[in-house]
Parts: C-alpha cells; sequence; structure tokens
C-alpha cells in the first residue's frame, strides 16, 4: 500500500465563498428559477429541497462564478461550520449563498473521497477548531484552505469512497421508496375520503361539509380520540425518586420516526408512578405541541409502532412538548392520514397561540372544533388494513438504514486512515 501523503487542501482543491450581500438581494428570488443552496438545505450528504430560494436566468449567468457542479462540495460559512453536501447530478447548475463555502478538488483528488474525509469525526473536529468566532463560529476560504488532508492515493481514494457511497446509495434508494410509499398512501386517503372515488356509485347525503356518502358523518376528532397523555423530561440522570429509564421523542425527532427511522431520543429518568400513565404504546400518536415557525406550523406527529417500542424496551414516552393521543382502536392509521391532510392544508394554523415567539398548538381546540368527515367503521378497517402494508415497509426500510448507517459510520474512519484497505477493498 502506498504511503499516505498530507497537503493543505488549497494546494488539491479551490475554496470559493458565495456572494456578497450586494450581488443578491431578496427582489431577486422568484418562485421559478435556478436554485440556491442556504446553510439550511445543507443535509448528509444530500441537500434539502424544502424552501429553495431561485433566482432567474439573467441572475444566474451574472452569478455564475457561483455555480455548482456534480462532486463540489458546500460548506457551512457560519454557525454549524463542520456541515457540509456533496453535489449529485441533481444538483448541477445550481448556485450557492454568501453563507456558504464551495470547495472543488483538483485532478489528484476524488471529490466524493474529499467529502467523505470531511465526516470524520477528528477532520470535523479540525474544521471546528479552526473557525473564528465565540457566540457565531465561522470559516473563510483561507481557514478552510489552510487546512491539512490526508490522501492515498487516487485509485485507492475511488475504491474507499466507492465501498462507503454503496452504503449511503442504498438508504437513500430506501428513503426514496418510502417517500414513494408514504404519497401513495397520501393519494389513496384523498381518493376514498376527500374524493370518495370508491363510494361515488352509492348514496350520497348533504352536509355541512358538502355531500358525503351515506352512513358516514361530519364529526369531531375527539371523537376518534380514547385519550390524551401529556408527555415528560424528567432529569438527566437517576436521582431520588425519578428512577425509571425512558427514551423521550421529542419534536426533532418526529420526521425521522415518520420514515421509519428511531431519532437520536435522549435517555431521561422520570418517576415510576408518571411512566405508568405516560407510556407509549403501538397506535399511539405522538403531537407536536410547541415549537414551529412562520412557514411550519405546530402539529407535527409520528405513529407509533410495535417495532419501534419494542427497540426501546417498552420505555417509550414523549416530551412535554408534545402530547400524546391514543386512539380508538381501529382508528389510529385513519387518524395519522386525516392528521397528515389537516397538516398540510395549514389547518394547526388556526388553531395556534403564544405570544412570546413560542407557538403552542391548541389541541383541545382542534380536536373539538375541527368538523371532519367520519367513514363507516368498515371503510375505514379496510383503509387501514390496506395501508398498513405501506407502513410496515417504511418501517423496515427505516431499521435497515440504521443498520446501514451504523456499518458505515463504523467503518468510515478506519477506512480513511487505512486501517481497513486491505482487508474490505479486497472483498
Amino acid at each position: 500500500m502506498e504511503k499516505w501523503k498530507t497537503y493543505k487542501l488549497g494546494d488539491v482543491a479551490s475554496v470559493q465563498t458565495g456572494p456578497f450581500g450586494s450581488q443578491l438581494h431578496n427582489e431577486d428570488y422568484v418562485s421559478e428559477g435556478t436554485p440556491i443552496v442556504t446553510v439550511e438545505h445543507l443535509g448528509a450528504r444530500k441537500f434539502s429541497s424544502q424552501n429553495l430560494p431561485r433566482v432567474k436566468e439573467e441572475d444566474k449567468i451574472r452569478l455564475s462564478k457561483y455555480s455548482l457542479k456534480k462532486g463540489d462540495i458546500v460548506f457551512s460559512r457560519v454557525g454549524s461550520v463542520d456541515r457540509c453536501s456533496f453535489v449529485s447530478p441533481a444538483e448541477d447548475g445550481w448556485l450557492f449563498s454568501g453563507r456558504c463555502l464551495r470547495v472543488r478538488s483538483g485532478e489528484s483528488v476524488c471529490p466524493l473521497f474529499l467529502y467523505y474525509y470531511f465526516q470524520k469525526e477528528s477532520v470535523k473536529q479540525e474544521v471546528r477548531n479552526v473557525a473564528v468566532g465565540a457566540t457565531m463560529p465561522s470559516i473563510n476560504t483561507k481557514l478552510l484552505s489552510d487546512l491539512t488532508v490526508t490522501l492515498p492515493s487516487f485509485s485507492e481514494q475511488v475504491r474507499i469512497s466507492s465501498v462507503l457511497s454503496s452504503l449511503d446509495d442504498k438508504i437513500e434508494l430506501n428513503n426514496r421508496i418510502n417517500h414513494n410509499l408514504e404519497e401513495q398512501a397520501q393519494a389513496l386517503y384523498k381518493s376514498w375520503f376527500v374524493d370518495f372515488e370508491p363510494f361515488k356509485n352509492g348514496e350520497f347525503v348533504d352536509s355541512e361539509l358538502g355531500m358525503i356518502p351515506a352512513g358516514w358523518h361530519v364529526g369531531k376528532i375527539s371523537e376518534l380520540i380514547l385519550d390524551t397523555y401529556n408527555g415528560d423530561w424528567g432529569k438527566d440522570e437517576l436521582t431520588g425518586s425519578y428512577t425509571k429509564r425512558v427514551f423521550c421523542i421529542r419534536g426533532a425527532d418526529i420526521p425521522s420516526i415518520r420514515v421509519g427511522n428511531s431519532g437520536k431520543m435522549p435517555t431521561r429518568f422520570i418517576q415510576e408512578k408518571h411512566f405508568r400513565t405516560k407510556y407509549l404504546k403501538n397506535d399511539d400518536i405522538v403531537i407536536e405541541i410547541s415549537g414551529g415557525s412562520p412557514t411550519q406550523s405546530t402539529g407535527r406527529f409520528c405513529r407509533i409502532a410495535d417495532a419501534l417500542v419494542a427497540r426501546y424496551d417498552n420505555s417509550l414516552i414523549c416530551t412535554n412538548f408534545c402530547k400524546a393521543i391514543r386512539p380508538l382502536v381501529g382508528c389510529s392509521i385513519f387518524l395519522s392520514y386525516l392528521w397528515s391532510d389537516l397538516y398540510e392544508k395549514g389547518t394547526m394554523f388556526l388553531y395556534e397561540n403564544g405570544t412570546t415567539g413560542i407557538k403552542n398548538l391548541d389541541l383541545k381546540g382542534l380536536m373539538e372544533g375541527e368538523p371532519i368527515v367520519i367513514p363507516d367503521k368498515q371503510s375505514m378497517q379496510s383503509f387501514s388494513k390496506t395501508v398498513s402494508a405501506f407502513s410496515q415497509q417504511i418501517l423496515f426500510n427505516g431499521h435497515e438504514n440504521e443498520r446501514l448507517a451504523e456499518q458505515r459510520d463504523s467503518l468510515l474512519p478506519k477506512l480513511l486512515s487505512g486501517e481497513l484497505i486491505n482487508g474490505v477493498l479486497s472483498c
């Protein structure tokens, strides 16, 4: 095996800061055009496409110095300066904002290898160490260019990145499958319970929400609920009567749980008597009741599955910034898709209050005040049976993704130090 060599990043790649504020103004943004990635869009390898700002063609040409091409790496220039994403063919030609830095590999460096190099925890720490500013860390082109990188031969870079990317590619495939399954299930809900397509040849009756199938009625969400439970935050260590070790679902964990992952739930300690009234079980629904933003309402949710409860030793609760709903038997899947439909329509914005900057969801007002169409029991059960297979596959894929991510994270530091080169890459 050839000896790995150390360089300054600036000797093997170019580092470019995004456009200054004077080059790009809020009024330059348009609804259709070339996307601009900002710090908020930097994810694990891939960019988030949510709420991407865009510019028209003439601004894209004017700002061509700040364009992205396949293989570029985009860093956060401020805040979490060790955060970066890899530009895939899908983002080729996009732009990056002034709060980011672009790293473009030279001919001697495999771009994907360099991305994985920057995922190594010791390298992330080096990036954090060179940042300046106590309250808001920041890096610039010189600080990043002066960072040292240790590289094997180009052929070994390609082989190492191939091993790691094969795991990430499988994770991304599972994510796409899960997204597609979720879209199918939501479309099925809309077909059945919004457009009433399977029931159009049957009898309809008038209601305050328009014509609905006979045997259905307009009611309240509370009609589908057995009980609601407050969350608990407890203590961060075992102390006094706080002896029950639990895993606590926060609002930040909800998106991960919805796609079958476990999130990064913290371990807490609560009183045993409180656990008996707050534990989560199969078919419960956790609702985030505090938080949100001007563009994101409160009310994010996830449905609890047996597999998740078992994975956490039957010791799941939610934080006190959330509440748990225990639906009536047979209503959980229908209720979760109803909730998703209301959330996507922006209904939760109508039931928010709070004057201190943190919004709170008026859960009781929503459950008692929002009129909904409640189908007959047979239709609800048929829908639940149809989409439960989707939910099971989503959970399976999500669990597999966690195992793949653990495998990747275990291999990464060993491959990037040369420790496993011969053992893994010769397989």
